[in-house]
């Protein structure tokens, strides 16, 4: 007569362990998500702290909405397109956003943009940009 080994004892209650942590892993990352996106919508900043590159994408955010400091136009860049470590804040990105109507169309010197929020669809016709804040035109 033997014993049980370890895995017959322990393995469904550490499987179910780990499950109910990746479960809890998404779920703080969908808030952190839209704690973020609620903050930058309604204060307007500020941009820090932010999630992180790999905390957006678990959440279904797979696009930034910029606001254009020269132009006021919004946009919307894929970030699976910006390679960038999985480290990285999504506030890091805000360095490198240039408008292309105000830096090469216009001829003007380049214009930063600000973050405006995380998405999880581009700007269309049938979703429209966010409202930035109360009063935006």
């Amino acid at each position: 007569m033997g014993t049980k080994s370890r895995e017959t004892i322990y393995g469904a209650s550490i499987r179910a362990s780990a499950e109910r942590a990746a479960e809890a892993r998404k779920n703080a990352d969908r808030l952190a998500c839209q704690a973020w996106n609620q903050r930058m919508l309604g204060y307007k900043g500020p941009a820090q702290p932010s999630p992180r590159w790999a905390t957006r994408s678990m959440p279904g955010y797979f696009y930034l909405k910029v606001r254009c400091l020269g132009c006021h136009t919004h946009q919307t860049v894929a970030l699976n397109i910006v390679g960038r470590p999985k480290a990285t804040p999504i506030h890091e990105l805000e360095c490198y956003m240039r408008c292309k109507d105000c830096s090469q169309l216009r001829g003007h010197a380049f214009k930063r943009s600000h973050l405006v929020a995380l998405r999880p669809t581009r700007i269309s016709a049938s979703d429209p940009p966010s409202t930035w804040w109360p009063g935006a035109r």
